[in-house]
């Protein structure tokens, strides 16, 4: 590969190359399906629950970025979702289709990088994202926007689960600045209700709040150590 810059393009891929994690990375994270990991259980977000049963989401065409396991997906799936759901790791997908195949659900399972689908305007009723935003470098960030608001219909909704700043399970308090003069998102970046308002301000706040401890793994997952968002695609946005 030549290492010049000649375009935009080219300063976010050197970037990218410095910092985010390749798709080895995330295939050995899925690898060994006994860690104690948290997002390894097999049930939905007590927010995604919540948003599907109060009726703040409707059913229909759904985008879950950076899928993992399959869990969400699952879910949503099961509600009677229309599902795409999208990981760069091949393993975590395999996991996340055996899941699937078990439940005699049909799910398109898509194995790419965020960045690199290509999607129609509008095309989604609803995007959710559990646990990948904080994991994408701040040179990027305008791009995963522009994904989101690209994709979704007006009135449309986007959920995100995230670090909560300073928690327990992840959510660096760095500047994005200090990302780069450390050479690292620190295993995550972390986020406030101010942060992420700011960053998707295009889009309507419906609900920011810290994710509700759940107990019972089986029936739904939920951490106060996450901090969880629910927006909405105002009409006529781009």
């Amino acid at each position: 590969m030549h290492e010049n810059i000649h375009q935009n393009d080219d300063v976010l891929k050197m970037l990218d190359s410095f910092l985010r994690e390749p798709a080895p990375f995330w295939d050995e994270f899925f690898s060994d399906r006994e860690k104690s990991i948290p997002i390894f259980v097999n049930a939905p977000d007590e927010n995604l629950v919540s948003y599907v049963e109060k009726g703040k989401v409707k059913r229909g065409k759904v985008l879950e970025l950076g899928c993992g396991p399959g869990r969400n997906a699952v879910y949503l799936a099961e509600q009677g979702f229309e599902v795409d759901a999208v990981d760069v790791s091949k393993t975590s997908l395999d996991w996340a289709k055996e899941r699937a195949d078990e439940r005699n659900l049909s799910i398109n399972f898509l194995h790419q990088n965020i960045f690199d689908l290509n999607l129609k305007h509008g095309e989604y009723d609803f995007i959710y994202d559990s646990g990948c935003f904080h994991h994408i470098a701040p040179h990027r960030r305008m791009c995963y926007i522009r994904i989101v608001e690209n994709a979704l219909k007006d009135e449309g909704c986007f959920g995100i689960t995230c670090f909560l700043q300073g928690g327990k399970l992840g959510g660096a308090d760095i500047s994005d600045w200090e990302v780069y003069r450390r050479g690292s998102l620190m295993g995550g970046l972390g986020f406030t209700e101010e942060k992420l308002k700011n960053i998707f301000h295009s889009l309507e706040a419906v609900e920011i709040r810290e994710m509700i401890d759940r107990d019972d793994p089986k029936i739904s997952f939920g951490s106060s150590e996450l901090l969880t968002g629910l927006f909405t695609k105002r009409c006529g946005e781009k």
